[in-house]
């Protein structure tokens, strides 16, 4: 995976239950760029082996506590403001420094700044804000999104047949349509319009 060199790839080691709260922990890669993360795990089942490979996005969802962490803010530079400035002044820089973050925030995803893009990225109550409410969705970033969802799990299957061929075994598929129904799973022949 490093070798690709997928822009902002976080790559991270992560436990799951298997089960309840005292059940075995496996361990799982989580590959996550952006709000989407790739979890993959490989592990001994009985005498077998598996390769799981599960995609989740991770919605940007303001909630009431992100409201008032920024309404903390606010309230604490306003307090702080008034202490320097008096009320009307405190009163006036309080409304530009708004404007101002509402600026920041509206051009940082559009802007040529992708590091100030990031950064918003990684600060905890900002972060989900900015994604929700400010954060425009360009063709750049679906068509990124799209190939990591669809580059990364190749990759994964592509190491698990190595890992299968090494020890002379044949990968199968989990979900592998049955030889009864084949059909219904195949592409509709394309529609032909007669002339009139």
């Amino acid at each position: 995976m490093a070798a690709r060199k997928i822009p902002g790839l976080q790559i991270v080691r992560q436990e799951f239950a298997e089960g309840g709260l005292l059940s075995d922990q496996r361990l799982y890669l989580r590959l996550m760029r952006e709000r989407l993360a790739i979890d993959t795990c490989a592990a001994p089942f009985g005498n077998v082996y598996f390769f799981s490979c599960r995609t989740l996005h991770v919605p940007a969802l303001v909630r009431l506590w992100h409201i008032l962490a920024a309404l903390f803010f606010f309230n604490a530079t306003g307090g702080l403001l008034m202490l320097l400035l008096g009320l009307k002044f405190a009163f006036i820089a309080e409304i530009a420094l708004m404007f101002a973050l509402v600026g920041v925030l509206r051009n940082a995803g559009t802007s040529a700044f992708d590091d100030l893009d990031a950064l918003l990225d990684r600060i905890p109550v900002i972060a989900t804000i900015y994604e929700d409410w400010f954060r425009v969705d360009t063709y750049y970033r679906d068509d990124t999104r799209t190939l990591y969802v669809k580059l990364l799990p190749n990759l994964i299957l592509e190491a698990a047949q190595e890992i299968c061929a090494e020890r002379g075994l044949k990968l199968v598929r989990q979900y592998q349509f049955p030889p009864i129904l084949p059909e219904l799973f195949q592409p509709l022949p394309p529609r032909t319009v007669e002339p009139n």
